[in-house]
């Protein structure tokens, strides 16, 4: 085809917007997606304009409220929990069940969403809309047993998260704490994520699930998202200075609260010789840019083994396949497979591309770095928040690449040559998600991982958030509050028996899940 490739006819934007007004037409005015509390859907709000990453078009609207209006939406909020707290489990079960019914029944419109609003590949979306269903199917099945002598929370729950994972995070969280018997604000993500939120939740709605949803600043919202006396619990999953702020102000409420915050999650190589399951490896970690807290952007690697490192690696770079989501050579093919699209925005594109030529300027070896050329976009399409794979050996102390995660498809390489290093090296930002390292000597890998400050450490494979009863935490300044995950989860958003300890890292206490302190 010698024009490039098409647009997949019936993904336009207008078309995925047609179909999730149509889904749910009480959720989207005539002006754009509206705000949902007290049972009703309002229109109001300062019309804020959104631009999708995928081409730099034009978006909804995002209803920004203010600082008042978000304050009786809490207080709203807080009538329908006490209301939902005495609806008996197997009505909560059931109300949940026909929401995640109505979910699957627009999983692809859903998917649609995300590709345009946050730039996910079509497999990735998808992946989202599908562990957001099958892992609240999972809690559902077995909720009877995780509360048993526990109670909902006395107040509801606040939701503030980031863009990435609207779905398998966010909403998935709000289906299980309605299932433990609360009701769930979220605040939708600035970010990215408005029309397919907002379509989630209008489907829940419609089952009877108690969720309330408000758009606006942080600065705005958070008197009464996180300060607000009505609130039981929040659940915060975002960078490390806006969840600091949020840390601050449940401490000196002494409120229930679950804060994701980031780490810079390390992969070591060390006493290794796997290279074709490493280079597999790698690639892989380029799903959806990095942009999530569970990506991988530092390799410590022994210096013995860096020019075989580099071997295994750039091949996984070159092959790392990037470009416009919905990009087909012709109307009947299917979505390409793409590791990832865009990044969230051409702003985080820019700063990006500009920390790597500093950090170059100060001394980094650029190992690899890809080019738009090697991306698959449509003739004459905006490609501003686009960025191919760059990878940089030994970045200066005076980057952010050297001690913060970059959200974005840049790995920055350490080279160490004592195991004292290694770890110094691994345990860079103080806590972290997740770690792995690739070690054949089962006695120094397990010696060297009990040392990793992170919450899961894979060895010889990696490790990530994980699905259903798979525990999630993080050491260090990467969480603040309850464990989640498993029964967790549910044991964060309900009381248990006075002076109950959770598992988690709280001010005055770390706790394993093991109960070892």
């Amino acid at each position: 085809m010698t024009g490039g490739p098409i647009l997949k006819p019936g993904t336009e934007w207008d078309a995925v917007y047609a179909r999730c007004s149509e889904a749910a037409p009480e959720a989207f005015g005539p002006d754009g997606p509206l705000n949902r509390w007290g049972g009703d859907w309002r229109a109001g709000g300062t019309l804020r304009p959104t631009f999708s990453p995928v081409d730099g078009g034009e978006l909804a609207g995002l209803p920004l409220l203010d600082a008042a209006t978000a304050e009786e939406a809490v207080r709203a909020a807080a009538d329908e929990h006490r209301a939902w707290a005495r609806t008996p489990l197997p009505e909560r079960r059931a109300r949940v069940d026909a929401a995640l019914d109505a979910w699957d029944a627009h999983r692809e419109t859903l998917a649609l969403a995300l590709v345009w609003e946050i730039g996910k590949p079509w497999r990735l979306a998808l992946q989202d809309v599908d562990r957001a269903i099958e892992g609240a199917r999972w809690y559902g099945e077995r909720i009877e047993a995780m509360l048993e002598d526990r109670a909902p929370l006395p107040g509801p729950v606040s939701n503030i998260a980031s863009w990435n994972y609207p779905m398998s995070v966010l909403a998935h969280a709000m289906a299980v704490q309605a299932l433990a018997g609360n009701a769930a604000i979220a605040k939708t993500p600035t970010d990215g994520g408005l029309v397919c939120l907002t379509l989630a939740v209008a489907l829940a709605a419609r089952e009877g699930l108690p969720f309330t949803l408000v758009s606006g600043g942080g600065r705005d919202l958070s008197p009464a998202l996180v300060r607000g006396r009505e609130i039981g619990c929040v659940s915060f999953v975002g960078g490390r200075d806006a969840g600091g702020q949020v840390a601050t102000a449940v401490a000196d409420l002494g409120r229930r609260h679950i804060l994701e915050q980031e780490g810079l999650n390390c992969w070591g190589v060390w006493e290794y010789g796997d290279w074709e399951t490493l280079s597999e490896q790698i690639r892989k970690t380029f799903d959806y840019a990095k942009q999530r807290c569970t990506a991988y952007p530092r390799f410590v690697v022994q210096r013995s083994l860096f020019d075989r490192f580099l071997e295994a690696y750039l091949p996984a770079a070159r092959a790392v396949r990037f470009g416009h989501p919905l990009a087909v050579d012709r109307p009947d093919d299917d979505l390409p497979q793409l590791d990832f699209g865009p990044l969230i925005g051409a702003a985080k594109a820019k700063d990006l591309e500009a920390q790597v030529d500093d950090a170059i300027a100060g001394g980094a070896v650029p190992l690899y770095r890809g080019g738009l050329d090697d991306a698959r976009l449509l003739p004459g399409q905006d490609a501003d928040a686009y960025m191919a794979p760059v990878a940089l050996l030994e970045p200066p102390r005076s980057s952010p690449l050297f001690h913060a995660e970059p959200f974005g498809p840049v790995d920055t390489v350490v080279l160490v040559d004592t195991e004292a290093e290694l770890l110094a090296a691994l345990n860079a930002s103080n806590g972290s998600l997740v770690a792995t390292l690739s070690c054949d000597d089962p006695e120094a890998a397990e010696r060297i991982a009990a040392q990793v400050r992170a919450f899961k450490v894979g060895v010889n494979r990696p490790r990530s958030r994980g699905d259903r009863d798979e525990l999630f935490g993080g050491w260090g300044g990467s969480w603040r509050g309850a464990f989640v995950g498993g029964d967790l989860l549910v044991r964060a958003v309900t009381r248990g028996p006075e002076g109950e300890r959770l598992p988690g890292n709280f001010p005055d206490y770390t706790l394993r899940p093991d109960g070892r302190s």
